[in-house]
């Protein structure tokens, strides 16, 4: 299947260039990055703060157009993706790329300038290795793409805090683990009952690669090494009992989801409730375990 190049019209409408930047995921960006910004300690002028999530939410931005460029003939292979604007033909590739660019040289430069230039260098570091290192290089070349990739994700907290501190302690590493971890129980859930259209695009996910079984068996393992990595802030004396209370329900939530996954024997993806399950409640627990750890770091403050 090739992408669609017929009854092209541009300039393309801007709702297409707003899907490039993939807004579901810059929304959990900018959620994170908010989180480290006000879990950091110190003061920051609220333009500044404005400024600092602007540049992480354009730069994330930058990051899924340049995705979506470089993956658009994958993109057309699968039904989740084929309706995005490069494989349905509403945008030329090059618009992409120099749309990409564009976003990306701004967010690192407005950052440098407004904010601070450690917060800036994360910025451009993340926005290499989600376009570079795991679009290009990690994704169609190994199942463990999801697990070094996750890196990716991992850091808008630690550029937040950056633009607060201008420095990186502990509790932030400690909020990139947190992503880092989250995100192979996370997309491999998805993987399992997406299975046929990563195998239709030919990336090399753990599923297809390594069989359901194995899968499962990694969800249900990276599930405790996160419930560790989770519950540390607390148990290290960096957070509170608000925290700490609800990194451990959270938690126990979690392993039992994916307590769930590992037991299943399912093989048909419309079958997958379990999976489909753990992926939902996913979202919802970083979501949750981020606002906890903001909110009470602002009261201990």
């Amino acid at each position: 299947m090739t992408i669609a190049t017929n009854n092209i019209s541009l300039p393309a409408d801007w709702r297409d260039f707003w899907a490039l930047t993939k807004p579901r995921v810059m929304s959990l960006v900018v959620f994170t990055a908010l989180c480290g910004l006000l879990a950091a300690p110190g003061d920051i002028h609220p333009v500044i703060a404005f400024t600092a999530i602007l540049c992480i939410a354009t730069g994330a931005g930058a990051s899924g157009a340049l995705n979506q460029w470089y993956e658009a003939e994958l993109d057309a292979k699968m039904k989740r993706t084929a309706g995005r604007p490069l494989p349905d033909g509403r945008m030329e590739r090059e618009s992409a790329l120099q749309f990409g660019i564009g976003l990306a040289a701004f967010s690192v430069g407005i950052m440098g300038v407004a904010v601070n230039w450690l917060s800036a260098g994360i910025l451009a570091f993340s926005i290499f290795f989600y376009a570079v290192v795991y679009t290009m290089w990690l994704k169609p070349n190994t199942p463990q793409n999801i697990v070094i990739g996750g890196a990716a994700g991992a850091f808008p907290p630690v550029i937040g805090w950056a633009a607060v501190t201008g420095d990186v302690t502990l509790l932030p590493v400690l909020m990139f683990a947190l992503i880092f971890f989250w995100t192979p129980p996370h997309f491999w859930a998805l993987a399992l009952f997406m299975k046929s259209d990563y195998g239709a695009a030919g990336i090399p996910m753990l599923p297809n690669v390594a069989g359901q079984r194995v899968t499962r068996n990694q969800i249900f393992g990276y599930s405790f090494v996160l419930a560790a990595v989770a519950v540390a802030p607390w148990a290290l004396g960096m957070t509170g009992t608000l925290y700490g209370t609800t990194a451990i329900v959270l938690n126990l939530l979690f392993l039992g989801l994916a307590f769930a996954v590992w037991r299943s024997e399912t093989t048909e993806a419309v079958a997958m409730k379990a999976e489909k399950r753990l992926f939902a409640f996913s979202i919802l627990y970083l979501f949750i375990a981020f606002a906890a750890l903001a909110l009470d770091r602002m009261v201990l403050a």
